[in-house]
């Protein structure tokens, strides 16, 4: 006959095993969160100790969007992340990330709430492209320094540090709407060589198609690059960015504000392209994000 110590060690055994079955991921402070499917941006069983989940879960490309008191610092694994005056803060995850990482909130009485994140992986697709110039595939030399000062642009622009956040907290609007002909995370084979992964998503539209600004914020680069043709960088605020290539048209400068839904420009074919569309991209703190996740479904 089992004895009551021994059913209950038993109840304890069976349901440590149910959480390891259901994939339950458990924070230091002792919450339980579990990550749904890749096909929605929400999760209501996802917490972070001490924070309130406004949008977002840890998958590949993802951003997660919390707020916590302003007073707080928050951390992920040892680097500082910025938070605006109202607390809230972002945390935004690579095509590629699988490690799990440490978030941790310290209040103003030094006492630290650790969650652990760890990204749900996912499968991409392998798009392959032939009938390209080889001089778009492979660069001749006399471009390179100028391919070289672009990525410096791109990055110092990526960079600018803002941090009031504009209104992306409320999610992003498509820039315009279309079929897609490109996926973020899917790696391109050109003219049979294998190259790096696409970060963006490809909206094939005709050119001189209207693009609108996704979110609020503030215009960091715009120039006409290489290999993506006229860009625009939109600086939402806490290291979140919205890229905009291939456009035909730049209707803004560095330094304007623009509010969500004004023109940045008109999409096109510069640059390294195949036809007329647009390629949106996101990223935060260096992290390429996967801006149809963060937009949702195009209406």
């Amino acid at each position: 006959m089992i004895n009551s110590n021994q059913l209950k060690l038993n109840n304890i055994i069976f349901l440590f095993t149910l959480f390891l079955v259901l994939g339950w991921l458990t924070s230091e402070a002792g919450e339980t969160k579990k990550v749904s499917n890749a096909n929605i941006n929400s999760d209501p069983n996802f917490k972070i100790a001490q924070a309130i989940v406004i949008s977002g879960y840890p998958i590949q490309g993802n951003l997660i969007i919390a707020k916590t008191n302003p007073s707080n610092k928050v951390q992920l694994n040892d680097a500082s992340i910025e938070i605006d005056e109202s607390g809230v803060f972002v945390i935004g995850f690579n095509r590629d990330e699988r490690k799990k990482s440490i978030l941790t909130i310290t209040n103003k009485n030094k006492k630290t709430f650790k969650t652990i994140l760890k990204p749900i992986q996912r499968k991409y697709n392998i798009q392959r492209i032939d009938g390209l110039k080889q001089s778009m595939v492979t660069p001749p030399q006399e471009v390179i320094d100028r391919i070289k000062n672009d990525r410096k642009m791109v990055n110092e622009a990526r960079n600018i540090r803002w941090i009031k956040k504009g209104d992306f907290v409320r999610g992003f609007d498509w820039p315009l709407k279309g079929p897609i002909s490109g996926v973020y995370g899917s790696q391109r084979i050109l003219n049979g060589i294998p190259k790096s992964p696409h970060f963006g998503i490809d909206i094939s539209v005709p050119k001189g198609t209207p693009v609108l600004a996704p979110a609020g914020g503030i215009i960091s680069l715009a120039d006409n690059l290489y290999y993506s043709g006229y860009t625009v960088i939109l600086n939402h605020g806490l290291k979140v960015n919205s890229t905009f290539l291939h456009l035909d048209e730049i209707k803004v400068e560095v330094g304007d504000k623009v509010n969500r839904g004004d023109l940045i420009g008109f999409s096109g074919n510069s640059g390294r392209s195949t036809g007329p569309h647009l390629d949106w991209r996101i990223d935060w703190n260096g992290r390429r994000l996967d801006a149809a996740m963060l937009a949702g479904p195009m209406g």
